[in-house]
């Protein structure tokens, strides 16, 4: 246990990661209230829990929260170098950061704003280019991953025959078909992100590694 929480401080820079990899996920909330405005999709994961959370009678954060709980579990029994504070902020703020926007905007917009396909459109495009950022940003301050993202990385340590992509892709469209199943609205922003979001957060996060002061 104490090698495990030294490891969560092994990192230079420790503070500065911290605060940067909350901030991150924070935004990622902020990000995601957006999404769920346009109504065009959201992420497969966040796809998912909006359903489940809707069915349930519960707010995102609270089932999100739930939901990574139960995914921590198998993080610990598989995958324990995935564990970090970035890990725990994602669990816990990213879900309650959409509740927060949510709320806030429902009391500030006026009604009937995002009729405008027009509208939709121009927000939906810096609102996911924000997304992936924030996202990139969050892994590449390499505090932890969040238990959903941990899981695939988990799956293709034990089997190594495909790439991490390819494995990447068939679980996001398998947790896609599920949030189908649970009746969750699955907009194109859903697919594309199925298909490309984690080369694309590479991609940005290359670019995006020197400014945090890491190795490109």
């Amino acid at each position: 246990m104490k090698d495990f929480i030294k490891g969560m401080y092994r990192k230079e820079n420790f503070t500065k990661r911290l605060i940067t990899v909350i901030l991150a996920v924070i935004t990622m909330g902020f990000a995601l209230s957006w999404l769920v405005l346009v109504d065009m999709g959201t992420d497969p994961c966040t796809s998912l829990n909006l359903a489940v959370a809707s069915k349930l009678g519960v707010s995102l954060g609270s089932w999100q929260a739930f939901f990574n709980c139960i995914l921590f579990i198998f993080v610990i029994l598989w995958g324990r170098e995935y564990i970090g504070f970035g890990m725990l902020a994602n669990m816990f703020l990213v879900g309650y950061s959409v509740d927060f926007f949510s709320w806030l905007w429902d009391g500030m917009l006026p009604e009937g704003l995002f009729d405008s396909m027009g509208v939709r459109i121009a927000v939906l495009i810096p609102a996911l280019a924000l997304f992936i950022v924030a996202v990139a940003v969050y892994i590449d301050v390499e505090l932890g991953t969040s238990p959903y993202d941990a899981l695939p990385a988990i799956v293709h340590k034990a089997q190594t025959r495909f790439p991490y992509r390819v494995v990447r892709c068939a679980y996001d469209l398998l947790v896609i078909v599920i949030a189908y199943l649970f009746g969750a609205h699955i907009g194109i922003v859903t697919i594309v992100m199925g298909f490309t979001l984690g080369p694309v957060i590479s991609w940005v996060g290359e670019r995006i590694r020197p400014m945090l002061g890491m190795e490109a």
